[in-house]
């Protein structure tokens, strides 16, 4: 069964509740997922209580925001644990907030130009503690995909906000 907005909703409440709950705050830094884990927090009542703000870093000019005044490590590529890590930890400083949220990857139809294969990517979570996941969907549904590394990425973080 294909994934759809409302199933990400679905997880983003449980996100949005888990923040409210603990009087913390998000703030995103995605790319493959293009804007949907930004949406579905944004999506929920009261967004403006625990969602700090977000980004989508599919660019280089995006990952030159991203950066700062803190330049990335040499050689760091997307679609990797390290560079998904980075997302989540810049994102949580430039916003200000206590969670950041992390995601990178191919979403296909083709492989991505770093050679990694359609349905391969990584989500990070950075706060109280850091937590870091590979997806292999195995398969190469662009938009399945997205939905996929987007629900990835808030469950990771709801895992995380509750450890």
């Amino acid at each position: 069964m294909a994934l759809t907005f409302n199933d990400l909703i679905e997880v983003g409440k449980q996100v949005a509740a888990a923040l409210e709950q603990t009087e913390r705050s998000i703030a995103v830094s995605e790319s493959a997922a293009g804007g949907l884990i930004n949406a579905a927090l944004v999506a929920v009542p009261g967004a403006s209580a625990f969602y700090k703000g977000g980004m989508i870093v599919y660019t280089s000019s995006a990952r030159d925001v991203l950066a700062g005044d803190e330049p990335l490590p040499e050689g760091l590529r997307g679609a990797t644990e390290a560079f998904a890590l980075i997302q989540a930890r810049r994102a949580r400083q430039l916003y200000r907030a206590d969670w950041g949220i992390g995601e990178t990857g191919a979403t296909g139809p083709s492989d991505n130009p770093y050679g990694d294969a359609a349905g391969v990517g990584w989500v990070a979570c950075s706060g109280l503690t850091e937590l870091t996941f590979e997806l292999q969907t195995g398969n190469n549904d662009r938009q399945s995909n997205m939905y996929e590394f987007a629900i990835a990425a808030l469950e990771l973080t709801l895992r995380a906000i509750r450890a």
